[in-house]
């Protein structure tokens, strides 16, 4: 069965969320106090894999303010028990078939039905939207009973179990009657619909797994505590990782309370140990030098308080790198939850358990290359078995390729110049429409989006790193120059990526280059002050040495900008003709070798035409805009120093 929507209402801080739809994995989105842990809450208590906590107490979940209110119109008999859950299922292929097996083909009026059911604080679970054709369910009983052809052909009109039942009375008893006639019997008041809930719908309905950092082990603990605990019902929410782990090795939790068959429980816990380590291994890139040990040994006299007595079961992880192990509680909070839930549900899902996933704010002290891995381990090894419903406010939990995921939280009733809010408003809200949303319930959102335009539109898989749009303009109208004489232009796979100055480059390099699927090639200008700073990408083995190109490489100098490509008399063409002005090359002192710096000189003296004020940026849009006019005054050196350029980068490919 496929949860498809979901209402909460009277929980909390929830009056009423609305209707949410959710789909295969469904990402709550909000900032601290909206209500996303409430929503869970209120979700995991209609159906949870834990039946203890199966429970709603007006007391400690009706809304506060409206507690007493509630509570005198119960007592007077004029409030109903307040509804709190209301969820849709789509009836999956296989529940359809097993209903149809025992009803037959046309007894479900809707083919693809769906089937809402509401929990109350009255704890009580009612169900609608089942449409049957009680006929031909009673029929299809009838026809497939091997009744003889008399009793057949008495019963066959017979549309109501009630008159089948009472016809029944005054045929011939045979076995096959009788059998029937039982079967009736246990459709309650006659009601085909009532008895198709019962006995096969509610059978498959998916039990709901609740996880968040209160469910994490704290790797290592008393079997024989634990024992007690498991007997007597009080299990600790830490308990359930625990647990999950022994079943999970294949260990009978009775028999590891007293010592014996060493050799099989060590073999158990190795297999445990293996099979938690690879699948750690797998989606945790943050140490791949890690593997899970576990021990199982009599207590001390001087173990930690209530480790003292009977045996004892301790976790820890060793580093083959380092080559020694750590207490597997005193690891990292992110690598405990990880491990932790890794356990708990390995154990389900070998059990095959129908379970529908609800992880409150999951990764939470993961960094956020360990919350990507987390992304990709919902993705390959949670969505394929299980639906999956999740809260975060972390930008990095969000899938910005998945924006249709999103369910945005919100409870204006916490926001400021929120005290004239109507009732409607009140409480926590869910929603898709991101025009009601407030700015901070956006920033996880805004901070994915961001992420994703970071990695896609300014960045490609081969990323030409240079300073400026000035580069950009020159190298890309250059190239189509070049390309059109039938010369060697820039490579269409590479991405320009102006950073904004030579200063900010090893940042983005350092920024960009971790991500080992680029390729990344800086091509800036070359002065001596900035000249440590770009030996260092490669002294640092942020990039090879090869992929560190300066305009001066293709010059004759051992300083140039990108300008400096061009002669001296087509760069002059291009400045006086955006700036209106008539300087010469004979005009520009002679000594420093970057133009712009000769320029910049010779302006000081001589200011450029009604004040204006002189900047690299405008003589390269004058160029791309009259690129097919100023193409014929290019000289051939200048021609060639630019497809050196590019060939050299295109090699890097």
């Amino acid at each position: 069965m496929i949860l498809k929507q979901v209402r909460i209402t009277n929980f909390q801080s929830i009056q009423d969320s609305t209707q949410f739809e959710i789909s295969d994995v469904t990402c709550l989105v909000g900032k601290n106090e909206a209500g996303k842990t409430a929503l869970l809450k209120a979700l995991y208590r209609l159906n949870p894999i834990r039946t203890s906590d199966a429970e709603f107490d007006a007391t400690g979940d009706y809304p506060r303010r409206d507690l007493v209110d509630y509570e005198q119109g119960l007592a007077a008999g004029t409030q109903a028990s307040a509804p709190v859950v209301h969820a849709t299922y789509a009836l999956d292929t296989g529940c359809i078939r097993a209903i149809e097996a025992m009803y037959g083909e046309n007894c479900l009026i809707d083919r693809n039905p769906a089937v809402t059911l509401r929990k109350d604080y009255a704890n009580q679970v009612a169900y609608s939207g089942l449409q049957v054709d009680h006929g031909a369910a009673v029929s299809h009983l009838v026809a497939n009973a091997d009744l003889p052809n008399s009793v057949n052909d008495t019963l066959k009109c017979q549309k109501t179990v009630p008159n089948v039942l009472e016809a029944l009375k005054d045929v011939e008893k045979t076995e096959a009657s009788q059998k029937l006639q039982q079967r009736l019997a246990k459709i309650p008041d006659g009601d085909v619909e009532s008895a198709i809930y019962n006995q096969i719908i509610s059978q498959n309905l998916p039990k709901f797994l609740y996880f968040d950092e209160y469910y994490q082990m704290k790797g290592q603990d008393n079997l024989d505590a634990l024992k007690n605990r498991r007997d007597q019902g009080s299990l600790e929410e830490a308990d359930e990782p625990l647990l999950g782990l022994i079943e999970l090795a294949g260990l009978d939790l009775d028999l590891l309370t007293t010592p014996g068959q060493t050799e099989a429980l060590i073999a158990r816990l190795e297999a445990a140990e293996n099979q938690l380590t690879n699948k750690v291994l797998r989606y945790w890139s943050q140490n791949r030098h890690l593997r899970m040990k576990f021990d199982v040994r009599p207590a001390q006299s001087e173990d930690p308080p209530g480790m003292k007595d009977g045996m004892n079961i301790l976790g820890r992880v060793e580093d083959t790198r380092h080559m020694l192990s750590t207490a597997l509680g005193t690891r990292s909070r992110g690598f405990i939850w990880f491990f932790s839930f890794l356990a708990w549900y390995s154990q389900l899902r070998k059990q095959g358990k129908n379970i529908i996933l609800l992880l409150d704010e999951p990764g939470l002290s993961l960094h956020a290359k360990a919350q990507a891995d987390l992304l990709r381990y919902f993705e390959e090894e949670l969505m394929p078995h299980h639906q999956l419903i999740y809260t975060t406010h972390s930008p990095f939990m969000v899938d910005a390729t998945r924006f249709d995921r999103i369910r945005i939280v919100q409870d204006l009733s916490v926001e400021e110049g929120s005290d004239d809010l109507p009732d409607s408003k009140q409480g926590t809200k869910v929603f898709t429409e991101v025009l009601d949303a407030t700015p901070d319930s956006l920033f996880p959102l805004q901070g994915a989006l961001g992420y994703e335009i970071h990695q896609t539109l300014f960045v490609g898989p081969n990323c030409l790193v240079v300073e400026g749009a000035s580069d950009l303009l020159y190298l890309q109208t250059m190239s189509v120059l070049l390309e059109e004489q039938g010369r060697s232009g820039l490579d269409r796979r590479w991405t320009i990526t102006p950073v904004g100055g030579t200063g900010k480059v090893p940042m983005f390099v350092a920024l960009i280059g971790a991500q080992t699927h680029l390729n990344v090639t800086v091509l800036v200008d070359s002065h001596e002050h900035d000249r440590q700073q770009l030996d260092n990408l490669y002294r640092k083995k942020l990039l090879k040495k090869q992929q560190v190109l300066t305009f001066a490489d293709f010059t004759e100098d051992d300083e140039a900008d990108v300008e400096d490509l061009f002669s001296v008399e087509f760069y002059l063409r291009l400045v006086n003709g955006e700036f209106g002005c008539a300087i010469e090359s004979a005009d520009l002192a002679v000594g420093h070798p970057r133009i712009l710096r000769r320029i910049e000189d010779h302006l000081t003296e001589n200011p450029l035409p009604q004040e204006a004020r002189f900047s690299h940026y405008r003589p390269a849009r004058y160029f791309s805009a009259k690129a097919n006019s100023l193409a014929e005054h290019l000289r051939e050196e200048d021609v060639d120093r630019f497809e050196s350029v590019f060939r050299a980068v295109n090699a890097l490919l």
